[in-house]
Parts: structure tokens; C-alpha cells; sequence
């Protein structure tokens, strides 16, 4: 069989366990990547950042983590992980290959990268979910005149000492973020824009992963009825803070809103002690200032904004839009795409975890490929 019959896109986590899977199924394939390394977004990641899921429930298949790596490793633990991986499965990607296109032609795919043109059986993306940070729509944000930055390239509060600094968003990134700078003394706010679940890490000293996979089997609004008691006793009210609870439980807005709550590890923390200020919000950007929805305008000096990503695909593969969901991901992961020989990994909601699911998802499409090219 030649290689170039299965392409694999992406180097990241699910691109390498994708090829993991596919070399332990004895099936040649090729591995391209538009960075100069695997795992490029993980080097790119902010300093401070861990694995938010627990090292046993993040295991790639066939890669254990090194003995002595802590519960939740660091950035530059996973990074080293991944390269470890990598050289233990024999993954060698032609790096800085970008696919610019992707369609069907007979019985095989025509992709047009920067370096030429490949004629793959099987296409299996899994360039992650990160490709693209979503702008946010504030009216005039080019006119502020502070420094204006992407949670994506955010490394560390260095650059924000002295300057009054605004996150906008309160996903996982933009919460942590906001601790981090926090935590280094610089003054913060945070735009939290509606009602957002937050959860901590761990609950009487147990992984919240871990019991949400326990959870995971029973009824979904079981598991919101027990998930919000122990929410309530774990968290608290934080309205008169500027965090108001979602009506509707935990997991039927990651399921129905795709929304993933607010992991904490010492945000809530920070906000109880008047360190990181909760704003609603945005409603206009000036020169020097921001004008929120309830009305107050406050001076800032930086704005990261952490607004969430989008994997960016819908100009890459034609027909996409017809796989797809509202947020640009692909309505199947894992499985078949509804589009012959086209496969996606690691692009769902994760609720258990986005590792725990890519080594969920990777040796499924390994065995679909193997059918594929064996038919």
C-alpha cells in the first residue's frame, strides 16, 4: 500500500494519535503539518497554562505518560509528552506543508497545499479547533489605542505590569488568563457576557473529569440535578459578583449550546478578593476606554481577548458547510462524516475531556480506515 493513499492533517494530539492508530493497524500513511513541529499549538500555549484533565484520563492511545509526570502536567510537560510519542510511534510529518484545499474526485481527493498537489483514498482532519480566534464584533476596536491581543498569543503577565488590562471572555483561557495576571499584580477586569456554569478543578480533592465521566451514563437531567447540588455547595452564589448561574443545567448547555463552563483553579478565588473586577458586556471600544452594557465607561490600557476559535475549514474542504454545525465544527467526529473517505477527529465538544476523546476517537477512524482502503 502507499502511503499516500491515507493523508492525515494536523501534528497536533489528535493528528499523532490518529497516526499512531494507523501505524499499529500496519497501514502506511502520510502525516503533513503547516508548523514547523508537532504539537505547535501547545509550544504557543501561555506559560502558566496545565492540563486542566487529569494525566491518567489524557492517555493517547499507546503512550503512556512518564512515570513521576503530576496529575495535572504543565505546558512543557505535554509538550514533551508529545514529542516523546512521536518519536515512540515513528511519526515523522512533512512539516511546513499548509492544505489549502480539499475535494472529491472519483475515488480519491484532490488536495492543493503550498507544496503541491496530493491524490489521497482517505483525508483525516484533525487540525484542532484553534485555528482561527473569533473576532469579536465591538464597534470600533481598531480606534482603541492600547495594545490589542489574542488569548492565543498571550504568554505571560510580563508585558501588562502597570497597565490596567481587560479579558474579554471567561472561557477557560480568558479565566485563567485573568488569574494569572491576577496573581502577578496587575490590575484586571473580565467581561463575563451571560450566565456561565463554573466548576472547579476538583471537588473534595476528586477530578470534576472524573466524575463527570462517572455521570456521564445517567440521564442527562439526572446528572444536571445532581451536578447542580453539588455546584451550589462547591460555589456558591456569585451574582453579586457579576457571574449569574445558567437556568438551564450544566450539561444541557454543553450539549445544546455548546458551551463548556468555566474550569476554576483559582479565579473565583481572585474575584471573591476584589483581585480580578467581573464586567458585563462589551458595548463599544474607544481610544482609551470601554463602554459596557450596563452603561459604565472605564479607562483600560490592554485588551486580550479571548472570544473563543473556530477550526476554519469551511474554505478548506468543499462541501463543508453540508458537515458542519453553526460553530464551523463538523457534526461527526470520530466516525463517518457523511462524506465518503473524509474523516475528523478531536473537534467536539470535550466535556470529559479533550484528550480523554481524541484517544476515544482516534483508533475508530483508524479502523474505518483500514476498511476503506482494504475494500
Amino acid at each position: 500500500m502507499n502511503p499516500d493513499d491515507i493523508l492525515v492533517i494536523g501534528a497536533g494530539p489528535a493528528g499523532l494519535a490518529v497516526a499512531a492508530c494507523l501505524h499499529a493497524a500496519g497501514l502506511p500513511y502520510t502525516l503533513v503539518e503547516r508548523e514547523a513541529h508537532v504539537a505547535a499549538t501547545w509550544r504557543r500555549h501561555y506559560d502558566r497554562l496545565h492540563l486542566h484533565t487529569t494525566r491518567d484520563l489524557s492517555t493517547l492511545p499507546h503512550g503512556p505518560w512518564p512515570t513521576g509526570t503530576p496529575t495535572y502536567p504543565s505546558r512543557e510537560q505535554v509538550v514533551a509528552y508529545l514529542d516523546a510519542y512521536a518519536a515512540r510511534h515513528g511519526i515523522s510529518p512533512r512539516v511546513g506543508v499548509t492544505v489549502e484545499h480539499v475535494r472529491r474526485d472519483g475515488d480519491r481527493f484532490t488536495v492543493r497545499t503550498d507544496r503541491g498537489t496530493l491524490t489521497p483514498r482517505v483525508v483525516v482532519f484533525a487540525t484542532g479547533t484553534n485555528a482561527v480566534p473569533v473576532k469579536p464584533d465591538f464597534p470600533d476596536l481598531e480606534n482603541f489605542a492600547g495594545s490589542v491581543t489574542y488569548a492565543a498569543t498571550y504568554r505571560n503577565p510580563a508585558p501588562y505590569g502597570g497597565k490596567r488590562t481587560l479579558v474579554v471572555g471567561s472561557g477557560n483561557s480568558g479565566a485563567e488568563i485573568a488569574l494569572d495576571l491576577a496573581e502577578h499584580g496587575v490590575e484586571v477586569s473580565m467581561v463575563v457576557r451571560g450566565p456561565v456554569h463554573v466548576v472547579p478543578r476538583d471537588v473534595l480533592g476528586r477530578p470534576s473529569q472524573a466524575t463527570s465521566i462517572l455521570l456521564s451514563r445517567l440521564p442527562i437531567d439526572v446528572r444536571d440535578r445532581i451536578v447542580g447540588t453539588v455546584m451550589r455547595l462547591a460555589v456558591g452564589d456569585l451574582s453579586r459578583y457579576g457571574i449569574r448561574r445558567p437556568t438551564r443545567g450544566l450539561n444541557r448547555t454543553i450539549v445544546e449550546d455548546g458551551r463548556i463552563p468555566m474550569l476554576d483553579i483559582g479565579t473565583v478565588r481572585m474575584i471573591r478578593a476584589g483581585r480580578i473586577r467581573v464586567l458585563p458586556a462589551v458595548q463599544r471600544v474607544h481610544a482609551a476606554d470601554v463602554t459596557f452594557a450596563d452603561g459604565r465607561t472605564l479607562p483600560f490600557d490592554a485588551l486580550i481577548l479571548a472570544t473563543g476559535y473556530r477550526p476554519g475549514l469551511e474554505g478548506v474542504i468543499d462541501g463543508y458547510g453540508a458537515l458542519s454545525d453553526d460553530r464551523g465544527r463538523p457534526r461527526v467526529n470520530g466516525g463517518l462524516s457523511g462524506a465518503e473517505g473524509l474523516y475528523f477527529v478531536g473537534y467536539g465538544i470535550a466535556p470529559t475531556g479533550v484528550l480523554r476523546t481524541i484517544a476515544q476517537e482516534a483508533p475508530r477512524v483508524a479502523a474505518l480506515v483500514k476498511r476503506d482502503v482494504s475494500a
